[in-house]
């Protein structure tokens, strides 16, 4: 038994190890101790990296800090990014959108973020249960037009989170991965017959700043 629970911290700080070089040191221990037992036979990990520049980039020396209202309806002081050119704005019933884009890549691709802003202070977590529950409620809301601005503010942030993920991949329907034999097709290997995924771990850290957005993401299951 003591040479199974050897054996089971030394894959899960090798695979820990391996996150945190991918990622540039950013995201660490992603793998928790009871993540690996005797019944672990294989290991499947990916590591994501999106770098985003703003079409307009905002200007470090027009950032200053002002009021943060956190869930619990307490201010704190956060440096906002201000911009005084037109912006992607969607004046809704309670919420506002924003689309930010960023510039085109060399593959052609366009991405964008889109910030949800509700006029409560304390509207977040009903706006997200409103989300939520209607899956077109935003198909015709996002926005697609410039529209000027007065007073245009973004905090800029760092955040990191991590999950365990199984339980609400399977409450969406995502059951078949999870059933004994699922990924024999996937994996040449003895040990393939009976083989199913049993955990999914992810973490992420998110920057956004004057610049744009760095993000990275792993998952191992």
């Amino acid at each position: 038994m003591f040479d199974i629970v050897l054996k089971a911290l030394e894959v899960i700080e090798e695979t820990n190890l391996w996150a945190e070089k991918e990622t540039n040191g950013l995201i660490k221990n992603l793998l928790p101790p009871e993540s690996f037992n005797s019944l672990t036979n294989l290991i499947f990990a990916n590591a994501l990296y999106f770098k985003g520049v703003w079409e307009e980039e905002f200007d470090a020396s027009d950032t200053r800090e002002y009021d943060f209202h956190i869930l619990n309806g307490s201010p704190v002081k956060v440096p906002f990014m201000t911009s005084y050119e037109m912006q992607y704005i969607s004046v809704l019933d309670g919420f506002k959108v924003l689309h930010l884009p960023y510039m085109q890549g060399e593959d052609k691709r366009r991405f964008s973020i889109y910030f949800f802003l509700p006029d409560a202070k304390d509207g977040l977590l009903a706006l997200i249960k409103k989300l939520a529950s209607k899956s077109k409620f935003l198909e015709h809301k996002l926005p697609r037009e410039l529209v000027e601005v007065g007073a245009f503010r973004i905090p800029k942030f760092k955040i990191s989170f991590g999950l365990e993920c199984s339980d609400m991949l399977k409450e969406l329907g995502v059951v078949l991965p999870f059933s004994e034999g699922a990924l024999t097709k996937m994996v040449e290997s003895r040990i393939a017959q009976n083989l199913y995924v049993s955990n999914i771990f992810h973490k992420s850290f998110i920057e956004v700043n004057e610049e744009g957005t760095d993000a990275y993401g792993d998952k191992f299951v």
